[in-house]
């Protein structure tokens, strides 16, 4: 009898995703700590850019149940490109790209903000073994992800909150009739994103999902015209 196994089962991969995990148990509370107490006597809430800097230092990985149910749609759904908005130090990034590894063609390409945390993926990226099938774009992920390779059929929002629905409408004309839709933190998710996704006529069937601390996960039911 034949055993099965997994890209996650790579040494290379569950190393680095334990380093990260590591990462950010020992430095994220304070980290996050110190951004929200510096942000609290600014007159305006922070910018993107500005969120990005405060927190440049967490890893703010995925929680390992959207990690695995990511790696899960990618072996399911076989795609040929899957983007991601908010790499951070590319933990959700490994898992997808783990599973286009072991379906043997498909690319992920993400966006970071931060170019230390860019850098930081990429080189995570390499470590597991996994460059091959991956790109990280550094800068405003509404820049970075205007030109794309081809139609998009797995998008991952993992970033700036507030940024979720203008990413999602820049991307709206290239994500494909049956693409997928996995929105993380669903307690922070703006009421204007979640209207746009569950309302009807928007061309998505949507639902939350208990994994980590949430997630939105939405079909794309409709093809924009050309």
């Amino acid at each position: 009898m034949t055993t099965a196994t997994t890209g996650l089962a790579d040494p290379r991969v569950g190393a680095v995703l334990d380093e990260i995990a590591r990462t950010a148990e020992r430095n994220d509370p304070d980290v996050m700590k110190r951004a929200y107490a510096t942000a609290a006597d600014w007159p305006q809430p922070p910018t993107a850019q500005e969120a990005a800097e405060l927190c440049a230092q967490a890893a703010l990985p995925v929680h390992p149940q959207v990690g695995t149910f990511l790696y899960q749609l990618v072996r399911s759904l076989r795609p040929a490109l899957v983007v991601e908005f908010g790499t951070s130090f590319g933990a959700s990034t490994i898992y997808a790209a783990a599973a286009l590894r072991d379906n043997g063609s498909g690319r992920i390409i993400g966006s970071e903000l931060h170019p230390g945390k860019a850098d930081r993926a990429r080189s995570h990226l390499e470590r597991a073994g996994l460059a091959d099938f991956a790109e990280i774009r550094t800068g405003d992920a509404r820049e970075q992800l205007g030109t794309l390779p081809g139609p998009v059929d797995l998008l991952l929002l993992d970033g700036w909150k507030e940024l979720y629905l203008p990413v999602l409408k820049l991307l709206e004309p290239q994500l494909r009739a049956g693409g997928l839709v996995v929105s993380d933190n669903l307690p922070m998710l703006p009421p204007e994103f979640t209207d746009h996704v569950r309302t009807a006529g928007n061309g998505y069937l949507s639902q939350q999902l208990p994994l980590g601390d949430g997630i939105e996960f939405s079909v794309r039911l409709l093809q924009e015209a050309a």
